[in-house]
């Protein structure tokens, strides 16, 4: 099995693209931009002695298997060429070949070329040495054309198999005679010339590349054919007439611009005409824009800028201009529930539209706890706080009554009022005997005394210990 394998990989000498190895006998062979599925290969009968081999980019080529060499998809052959061989891989096979000619305008009395044998050793390496010279080619052709003054750009070159012949593709916008640029071509690089003029779009497949939507180039790999696209085939759609958005990578009108177009064309013949007026009690309502496969149109009371946009249905502008034709004029344009459709804010769900999104943020650490969450440090913050304050709620209202009864005490009582012992002081005073009150009386009157004695002490004191001061002077 290692030998078939490795002879496979020999003849081969190409990438797989479905599992980006060398070919190691997994069947699934090399598939380029243009291959197509053989859905016609398990129906018996399928035999057809004309095979399609691709060569550089999208140029293919029909070649009869006249000597009956078992093939099959993505083997590498020597095919006939005029003069020499090329090297080309095998892209289709069987009954399917026949509807690719059909597609291809071939004339039942064209001259097929023959298909010598698969590819050996030594064809691939002369095929590798070819390849590897084709872009010093161009580059240096180029300027040999700009030298002859040419008005022409020379897009890509192509080498044959056995290295004895080059294709030169061209674009120019007007006829180039290129008879002497043959000469110096073949003179310097010593190889057999053949021109070929393209179109930009097939330029464009050639070289390939990812388009606006993000995918490989249709012209690159599934379109053979061109079809002109027309600037009316974005007006249908409604698409910005803006040339650097319809344009694609070849400057020429992006061929997936009539790849819908005639879902527009046909949804649009149910819609009114856009060019007629609709008439109000109190206005007169312009065409602004319609959605189509809505079937929502938007009218303004001005004919160039939006003016009191309404939105009503298709059916219900048909209502109205039926009205308009009798004579008629409603109060609204819109229906009689007069339901305005719901305009819908802009919201910036995911952030994209904010300048700051990709900026880290500085967290500040929490000084309670070490290392701790700030959120459950804040909960624990927000409870203890909650139960001072209920704690100290609750000792202002027990301290209250006990102020207000401090208060009712200290307070000396008002005449008539009753005291303590519920009954006025000076009934109390009068009702203690004689010898007591005397003694208190004597009690306050030693007590002023007293004072009085301290205070003439501190006098004398001080009189003394100025006079001894001013002896000693």
């Amino acid at each position: 099995m290692s030998n078939d394998k490795d002879k496979k990989k020999e003849s081969l000498g190409q990438e797989c693209l479905s599992c980006n190895k060398c070919d190691c006998g997994c069947g699934c062979g090399k598939r380029s931009n243009l291959d197509c599925t053989n859905w016609l290969a398990d129906i018996p009968g399928n035999d057809f002695d004309i095979v399609e081999v691709q060569f550089k980019n999208t140029r293919k080529g029909f070649y009869r298997n006249s000597a009956h060499i078992p093939l099959e998809v993505g083997d590498m052959v020597a095919v006939e060429a005029n003069p020499g061989h090329d090297i080309g891989r095998v892209s289709m096979m069987g009954r399917l070949v026949k509807l690719q000619m059909k597609k291809a305008n071939l004339k039942p009395n064209v001259e097929i070329l023959r298909v010598f044998r698969k590819a050996k050793a030594s064809d691939l390496e002369r095929f590798e040495q070819a390849k590897a010279k084709e872009v010093d080619t161009m580059i240096r052709s180029r300027q040999i054309a700009l030298d002859l003054k040419l008005k022409m750009k020379i897009g890509d070159v192509e080498y044959q198999g056995d290295g004895n012949k080059a294709i030169f593709y061209y674009i120019a916008d007007e006829r180039v005679d290129f008879r002497q640029l043959i000469k110096v071509l073949a003179d310097v690089f010593k190889i057999r010339v053949e021109m070929k003029q393209i179109g930009a779009r097939q330029e464009a497949g050639r070289i390939g590349g990812i388009g606006p939507c993000g995918r490989p180039l249709c012209c690159a790999t599934w379109m053979t054919n061109f079809v002109s696209v027309a600037t009316s085939a974005a007006r249908y759609q409604d698409i910005s007439l803006n040339p650097q958005k319809l344009a694609g990578q070849c400057a020429k009108l992006k061929c997936c611009i009539n790849f819908e177009v005639d879902d527009y064309v046909e949804a649009t013949k149910q819609l009114p005409s856009r060019d007629v007026p609709l008439e109000t009690k109190d206005n007169i309502y312009y065409h602004f824009k319609t959605d189509i496969f809505k079937k929502k149109i938007t009218y303004s009371t001005d004919k160039h800028i939006p003016a009191n946009l309404v939105t009503i249905s298709a059916d219900r502008v048909f209502e109205v201009i039926e009205m308009n034709k009798q004579g008629e004029k409603p109060d609204k344009l819109e229906g009689d529930d007069g339901r305005k459709p719901e305009i819908k804010a802009f919201g910036d769900l995911l952030g994209q539209d904010s300048i700051s999104r990709f900026d880290k943020k500085k967290k500040k650490k929490s000084k309670g706890s070490k290392g701790g969450n700030k959120d459950k440090d804040k909960e624990a913050r927000d409870k203890r706080a909650a139960g001072e304050k209920k704690e100290r709620g609750d000792e202002q209202q027990q301290r209250e009554p006990r102020q207000k009864q401090q208060r009712g005490k200290n307070r000396p009582p008002r005449q008539g009022e009753p005291s303590e012992g519920g009954k006025p002081k000076a009934e109390q005073a009068s009702q203690q005997p004689r010898g007591e009150q005397r003694q208190q009386g004597r009690q306050r009157q030693q007590r002023r005394q007293g004072g009085q004695r301290r205070g003439g002490d501190n006098n004398r004191k001080e009189n003394n210990a100025s006079a001894s001061n001013s002896q000693e002077k």
